[in-house]
């Protein structure tokens, strides 16, 4: 049995549907749906069961599954930047996920987790996979995230675990995430509404208006290096998911009108005060140890995709994947 907590999110819910798809049905999901509508993000797929994550925590500890977990892949977690609340993100993203992994570790049990291009900060210090105790978070989510990746490191434990510093990932059954959802949703919903593009103004004179840089990555292109990942037992460590490619939020607006066929409109906003110290005007993954681990790393591009995430999904009324 493969352990996904997370696992009726975002990029959860696209591994589970990866998973099917190979073949794997043998999957616990550990999540909390509450009152929103990620559930939505189940429909169709297989799986063994779905238990609360404090249900699991519980049980795992105390040795009910032993025996019966092969993996865990940990992608559950707060995932929100604009979260203040620095005693939960602890909580929940750090103290979590380090129970967990110090289970799995003395059980044997293979652990995969999603860590976050966020722990890089403005990347001053370049976007390499082994930078860790330097990186200079913007915000308490990166922290926690952080905070992790230092845990692993510092117990000697990134040659048996992987983790995943996820960069902008977008896609279908992201639409549950709301303000935390991608700029290449909230953008159609903003064409179908108001026939126009909203985009931050520049807050730096080293980039124009909407020339700001980010590095997209689809997910389907993210599961696929993912389960390839659960598969080859022999390699271990923190790795860069991105597509290696910074793109400007003009080309993701353009792409957006492309695929929906519409003329382009952009105007260009204030960035509020609130999140202007924390905005990062670049990203871009380092692929150099993902490129070297041996397994096969294909991206679309970020035109490819938003055709694929717009025409399939978008247009079909938001559907899922």
């Amino acid at each position: 049995m493969v352990v996904i907590t997370g696992g009726a999110g975002f990029i959860g819910s696209g591994f589970v549907r990866k998973c099917n798809d190979e073949g794997m049905t043998d999957i616990l999901i550990v999540d909390h749906l509450r009152d929103g509508n990620k559930w939505k993000n189940l429909i169709g797929k297989q799986y063994r069961d779905i238990v609360h994550q404090d249900v699991f925590r519980e049980k795992f500890l105390s040795g009910e599954y032993d025996g019966s977990i092969e993996a865990i892949v940990h992608l559950g977690a707060c995932s929100a930047t604009t979260e203040r609340n620095a005693d939960y993100l602890l909580d929940n993203n750090y103290r979590y996920s380090v129970g967990l992994a110090s289970a799995a570790h003395e059980k044997g049990i293979r652990f995969i987790y999603a860590s976050s291009a966020a722990t890089y900060g403005l990347g001053e210090q370049g976007y390499s996979d082994s930078l860790c105790k330097s990186l200079r978070p913007l915000n308490m989510y990166g922290y926690s995230k952080l905070l992790f990746d230092t845990w692993v490191l510092r117990n000697n434990l990134q040659n048996e675990f992987i983790g995943i510093r996820y960069f902008n990932v977008f896609g279908p059954n992201e639409y549950h995430k709301n303000n935390m959802a991608s700029m290449i949703l909230k953008a159609f919903r903003q064409v179908e509404e108001k026939g126009k593009i909203s985009l931050f103004k520049s807050n730096s004179p080293e980039y124009a208006d909407g020339n700001q840089m980010r590095d997209f990555v689809y997910i389907k292109d993210v599961c696929d290096i993912m389960w390839q990942m659960l598969q080859n037992k022999n390699i271990s460590g923190i790795y860069n998911l991105g597509t290696g490619k910074a793109r400007t939020w003009n080309d993701l607006a353009a792409a957006v009108f492309t695929a929906m066929n519409r003329d382009e409109i952009i105007e260009y906003i204030e960035m509020p005060d609130s999140i202007s110290s924390q905005y990062q005007n670049f990203t871009e993954a380092d692929l150099a140890h993902l490129q070297n681990s041996g397994l096969e790393i294909k991206f679309r591009t970020l035109e490819e995709s938003i055709e694929d995430y717009v025409a399939n999904y978008l247009m079909q009324g938001e559907s899922y994947w």
